[in-house]
């Protein structure tokens, strides 16, 4: 089916509010011009060097996240190039960004990534850690980030009831953040196999790749 055709029947799907990041990951600059063409604007990439080249490639009005896990010593080549970072996922990631965005003298919108699924990951903040790192004078601490919401992952697994429960924490998780910055309204949850749980949960922010380009 052509990416137009996948990209509005998954849009007219879509409640108001939510917002669909297209996961360009592995895709040809081919295939991310036929969505554009069908009028979307809205790319995730998974790795910084893969979008800074498609990037360059690309028309400039396109909206760049990047959505997987940034390593400190990339943050200086990504900072001020994208529109949101899904990633920020420790404290040092956020302090190498709060260094860069000041010595561009630039604000980097970030998500705090928390880790709920099953899957060992070593990204994220832990659910447990949550009052810690609220606990931080996150506007005063860093000037030069704009801390937008949460993003996070549900397990890789047919029980939906494992996952719904993982969403609905990354919700609870959403609401404490929003008591401490209330403007931070983003929850970026839910993937091409599990979007419609995540948006019954609370998501705002959706990474669809594969339903996309099917």
């Amino acid at each position: 089916m052509p990416v137009k055709e996948n990209l509005d029947g998954l849009k007219s799907r879509l409640p108001e509010g939510v917002t669909l990041v297209a996961v360009t990951k592995n895709q040809p600059i081919s295939r991310l011009l036929e969505l554009y063409r069908a009028g979307h604007r809205v790319f995730g990439e998974n790795r910084v060097q893969e979008l800074l080249e498609k990037k360059k490639q690309l028309p400039d009005d396109i909206e760049w996240h990047l959505i997987g896990h940034l390593q400190t010593n990339k943050v200086k080549s990504i900072a001020g190039e994208v529109a949101l970072i899904h990633s920020a996922d420790s404290i040092k990631l956020l302090d190498e960004l709060e260094k860069q965005g000041a010595a561009k003298e630039k604000t980097i919108r970030v998500l705090l990534q928390f880790h709920v699924a099953q899957e060992e990951s070593k990204f994220g903040f832990t659910p447990e850690s949550a009052e810690e790192v609220f606990g931080i004078p996150l506007k005063e601490k860093y000037p030069h980030l704009s801390i937008c919401g949460i993003m996070g992952m549900g397990s890789l697994t047919e029980n939906t009831e494992q996952v719904k429960k993982e969403f609905l924490q990354l919700k609870t998780l959403h609401t404490q953040l929003i008591k401490i910055l209330p403007q931070a309204n983003i929850l970026s949850m839910g993937m091409s196999g599990d979007y419609v749980l995540a948006i019954s949960c609370g998501s705002t922010m959706i990474r669809v790749g594969s339903a996309l380009f099917v």
